[in-house]
């Protein structure tokens, strides 16, 4: 079993201060041939607006990539989903939905695109590494008038004509330092490039003084916005009535495990147990079992997961377990939301 371990409680955090100056050397050339034109950057012919941020997973890109579909569709824009489709098993442009038909295995798309198309119906999504195919793909076949890219501020390969990057509100400054010895993917500086920055979560915890202060620095509009936990529902769709102080078991693979932990505090459970993996881990039928003896052997009533993981666990026997997911909704101020749109100009 991988259990998910942050960088920054490691004994070989130190040991890998090496390999972080390495790979802030191929960030800064990377970049530097990509600002002066040595590698190249192919525009779409529609709207392009990346959500994405400058640390390894845990920002709640997915949330807000379904927040802004959300908020264009009630303003009648049509708009079109475009991912990488990170672990999943197949290569080259794949349509994981046209806004119709069901996604029949995540393994083919990955976890996060099979969540989107879930949570977004009508609107078409599509996985591709290479961002330029899959958006034409997109532009042949559906005609979006903006097309969202999930995780693309460091895919600089497709301009864009808006970059919208969320930094977690929990970051702590010693998490912020370049992978792997930190969690950040580029340094604070490549904020530079960004048009609007978001703090989320920023309800399960203000972000510290330094993050203000980083975010001012890069002299570009920042928002603060809220994770707010919504319905407990089963595998099979059925919402749960939970009990405020209802005893359970925590099972995530996700990017920011210490905030699923807080949303479901927040929400009234109470966490006597907890099962953590690696970001996009693959579920075993073993782990389920170990959930239910855990469960067998602690007084949690239940066990609560992400939407994300419910999508891998579902494929799964989980007859005997008691398990449901919780959503979370990412969220804006009405004052912010409307700068927003302002800003993206539409």
């Amino acid at each position: 079993m991988l259990e998910w371990k942050r960088p920054t409680k490691s004994r070989l955090r130190y040991a890998l201060f090496p390999l972080a100056m390495l790979y802030w050397g191929i960030v800064f050339w990377r970049n530097i041939f990509y600002t002066f034109g040595f590698f190249i950057s192919r525009k779409l012919p529609t709207k392009v607006i990346s959500i994405g941020n400058i640390t390894a997973g845990g920002t709640g890109k997915t949330p807000a990539v379904i927040y802004l579909v959300k908020l264009f569709l009630k303003n009648g824009i049509k708009v079109g989903v475009l991912s990488r489709g990170y672990g999943r098993k197949t290569a080259g442009t794949q349509l994981v939905t046209d806004g119709e038909k069901p996604v029949d295995d995540w393994r083919n798309f990955g976890d996060e695109p099979t969540l989107i198309a879930q949570k977004l119906p009508g609107v078409p999504v599509v996985v591709d590494s290479n961002r330029h195919r899959g958006g034409m793909f997109l532009i042949k076949n559906f005609g979006p008038d903006i097309i969202i890219m999930d995780d693309g501020f460091q895919h600089r390969a497709i301009e864009r004509d808006i970059d919208i990057v969320l930094i977690n509100s929990q970051d702590t400054r010693a998490e912020h330092k370049l992978l792997p010895y930190g969690f950040l993917r580029e340094p604070w500086m490549s904020l530079k490039r960004a048009d609007l920055l978001i703090f989320t979560k920023s309800n399960i915890k203000k972000p510290a003084t330094f993050l203000i202060a980083m975010a001012k620095q890069t002299k570009r509009p920042w928002f603060q916005s809220e994770l707010i936990s919504g319905r407990v529902t089963s595998i099979d769709g059925k919402i749960k009535e939970a009990n405020k102080g209802m005893k359970i078991l925590a099972i995530s693979a996700i990017g920011d495990t210490r905030g699923f932990i807080k949303t479901l505090k927040n929400a009234g459970f109470y966490v006597v147990d907890a099962m953590t993996f690696v970001d996009h881990y693959d579920y075993t039928q073993a782990d389920v079992e170990k959930a239910k003896k855990k469960i067998m052997n602690s007084t949690a009533e239940m066990a609560i997961t992400t939407t994300k993981d419910a999508i891998k666990l579902s494929q799964l026997d989980l007859s005997g377990l008691d398990i449901y997911s919780i959503e979370a909704e990412f969220k804006l101020s009405q004052g912010d939301e409307k700068k927003l749109m302002d800003i993206i100009g539409v």
